[in-house]
């Protein structure tokens, strides 16, 4: 048989494609921007009552580019490929790509950048409120490039060439943050001195690539000693609920890298950012610093240096959330925000904004990041001026953004990467343990957005007194988990001995239980009969307790959306802290009575969400508001209605997992953008 040639599909034809059926939506208007085989582009929008609507970016790519089918580099694309003197309310705020077979559709005026599961109808885009744009972002998102490449490359370089004083990949991270730290402190604080062997010196003369090109392991020893005096200082020193104080680095905490190149690299990467030009290519200064940078695009490359090269398995369970998963709860959470309680994100109590976000278990705070441009998204759609608007933003930079972990260097990496986003001042601080630390203090947070550890701990043959040390500890966490329980006399407990039967060990104190809106009670479970005794510390997963004590931290009326495994979702032995969150069901009425919480969406995620942190396993993140207080008895709850719970399953987050890397070249879809738009949408 003679062969036959298969007809490729180029980007030109995928974009024509793309082009009529958009026009058939309305969106009739076009300016072409590239008309390449292997990447086409082209600018769309339409008209709504006579105007002229925000524009679209259609981005073609063949199917072998398609990995490049992702949030920032589809941005990327937009601000590359328009032209200069486009007007600034004329830049693309949604884009869509394609390359003949597949589809995404982004909202890339919103920072950061994310997938949305479909385009808004002309009516909607026409309609459509965005945040001014930045005068030099088009520069910055070309920074942001540059310094993701850029972290990445010194990484590498530390770990493979010019090897330093450092035990691993996440040491190179955090030596790394150190630099962004003092780099932010140069440019706040300019003529600041330090001294160093009895001799007074500006920093800012020392802390440049060309003075240690000169200078040599004199200006190493010099930028070292500045850290040890500056890292205490006021301006990044938080104060918990307890009013103690935390600096952003613990007093033991030092400068470890010695070599000369890596100071003389790191320092080149991050200080000399070349002319800043505006958005039509003027220039406007002959060398940019981060002060001039968009607000976000420094701390998004921090973030994505972060996770992308953090190593998860150097023991202490360390699981960093994908980035699909955290806009997907916080898009969900905000949206909720906005349609019920707008009002809570402008009111004031004093000077300080009533609005406050947790994660009690926040690692690297990166929900807190997602969660910072969901809110100045949502201040955008409140009725303010942008003078109010402004001050509003920067008094919840240092006032709502709270977090805790029982990691020092999450905690740090945390506080540098709040730093970057304009908030040195969120507080962030160290604890012992989220589920018993005075340093939270309860029944004051609207949100709580959170992935905290959950799994029971497995002892080998031989492992006695880390068995016993661990019951010991944990024993001591579950009294504290009985506080809505009063004691009810006591029963015989029994233990099974295999051959002979049940014999009995003693007495067990016997509890009922009695629902407030500020107690806890998962240091114990219910028997058939309704007693309450308390639980095994073996039997109980640690994620159970992280929602009592999110519950608990939580005003009434206040929301949770937890990351779980599957388990306590699904298994019947969980069944008791199903009811203990939503109530029991009346089998006459149907209704839900008794419980603590309204279930408002419960979302599946897939098997492989965090592999790359080196587990499989199987987790959902359920989605809470703690029901509200009686009026005249605020101690206990409102019996409100549990209303049909919103439930999705996510197959895939956009990639596939291969080589240990997120592989976005297969062309699987973000199940969650289009779970999250129909939850928007009420489907």
């Amino acid at each position: 048989m003679p062969e036959t040639e298969t007809e490729t599909l180029t980007a030109k034809d995928a974009l024509a494609s793309l082009t009529t059926k958009l026009a058939e939506r309305g969106f009739d208007l076009e300016q072409p921007l590239t008309d390449g085989d292997d990447e086409s582009a082209a600018i769309v929008w339409g008209r709504h009552k006579g105007v002229l609507t925000p524009r679209l970016l259609l981005l073609a790519l063949t199917p072998e580019q398609w990995d490049k089918a992702r949030p920032e580099h589809v941005q990327s694309r937009a601000w590359a490929l328009t032209p200069t003197e486009t007007a600034e309310d004329a830049y693309p705020v949604f884009a869509i790509a394609t390359d003949g077979e597949h589809e995404r559709t982004f909202d890339i005026a919103n920072h950061p950048p994310h997938e949305i599961d479909q385009l808004p109808t002309v009516q909607e885009i026409g309609e459509y409120k965005r945040l001014k744009a930045d005068p030099t972002y088009r520069w910055s998102m070309r920074q942001y490039e540059r310094l993701m490449n850029g972290f990445n490359s010194f990484h590498e370089q530390v770990y493979q060439t010019v090897k330093d004083r450092v035990n691993g990949k996440n040491d190179i991270i955090l030596e790394v943050a150190k630099f962004l730290f003092l780099e932010s402190f140069r440019l706040h604080h300019p003529n600041i001195e330090f001294t160093h062997e009895n001799r007074k010196r500006r920093f800012a003369d020392v802390f440049d690539a060309d003075y240690v090109r000169a200078n040599g392991k004199a200006a190493v020893a010099e930028i070292q000693a500045a850290f040890d005096q500056f890292k205490g200082h006021a301006d990044y020193v938080v104060t918990d609920d307890k009013g103690e104080s935390h600096p952003i680095f613990d007093k033991n905490v030092h400068l470890q890298l010695e070599q000369q190149r890596n100071y003389e690299t790191l320092l080149d990467l991050i200080q000399n950012l070349g002319p800043v030009t505006d958005n039509r290519g003027v220039q406007i200064k002959a060398n940019g610093t981060f002060a001039d940078m968009a607000a976000d695009a420094l701390g998004r490359a921090f973030d994505v240096f972060l996770r992308g090269n953090f190593d998860s398995k150097g023991g202490l369970g360390i699981y960093l959330t994908p980035a699909p998963v955290k806009q997907s709860m916080l898009d969900i959470a905000f949206h909720d925000i906005l349609a019920e309680t707008p009002e809570l994100l402008a009111a004031y109590k004093g000077d300080k904004p009533v609005f406050r976000y947790c994660d009690p278990a926040c690692g690297t705070y990166g929900f807190g990041v997602v969660a910072v441009g969901r809110l100045q998204r949502a201040l955008a759609e409140l009725n303010l001026d942008d003078v109010k608007r402004k001050k509003l933003f920067e008094d919840h930079l240092t006032y709502s953004f709270c977090g805790a972990d029982s990691a020092p260097v999450m905690v740090t990496l945390a506080r540098v990467n709040m730093a970057l986003l304009g908030a040195p001042k969120a507080r962030i601080f160290y604890v012992q343990n989220s589920l018993t630390t005075d340093q939270l203090e309860p029944g004051t947070f609207d949100l709580i957005c959170t992935n905290p550890p959950f799994g029971t701990p497995k002892f080998k043959k031989g492992q006695h007194e880390a068995r016993e040390r661990y019951e010991t500890e944990m024993g001591e966490i579950l009294k504290r988990f009985r506080t809505d329980l009063e004691p009810d006399g006591d029963k015989t407990a029994y233990t099974f001995v295999a051959g002979m039967g049940w014999f009995p060990i003693g007495k067990k104190e016997v509890y009922r239980y009695t629902p407030t809106v500020a107690g806890k009670a998962m240091g114990a479970s219910p028997d058939k009969k309704g007693r309450w005794t308390p639980i095994s510390p073996t039997s109980i997963d640690p994620a159970v307790l992280f929602i009592d004590r999110c519950l608990e931290l939580l005003k009434p009326g206040g929301r949770l959306i937890i990351i779980l495994p599957d388990g306590v979702l699904c298994n019947s032995g969980e069944r008791y802290v199903r009811e203990y969150i939503m109530g029991k069901k009346d089998p006459v009425t149907g209704e839900f009575h008794g419980g603590k919480a309204i279930v408002k969406a419960v979302v599946s995620l897939p098997s492989d969400t965090f592999k790359l942190s080196g587990t499989g396993a199987k987790t959902s993140y359920l989605y809470l508001q703690k029901r509200h207080a009686r009026p005249n008895d605020p101690e206990h709850f409102a019996d409100e209605p549990q209303k049909d719970v919103f439930m999705g399953v996510a197959d895939h987050l956009g990639y596939e997992v291969k080589n240990n890397v997120e592989d976005y070249s297969k062309g699987v879809p973000n199940d969650l953008a289009g779970i999250t738009g129909s939850y928007i949408r009420g489907e």
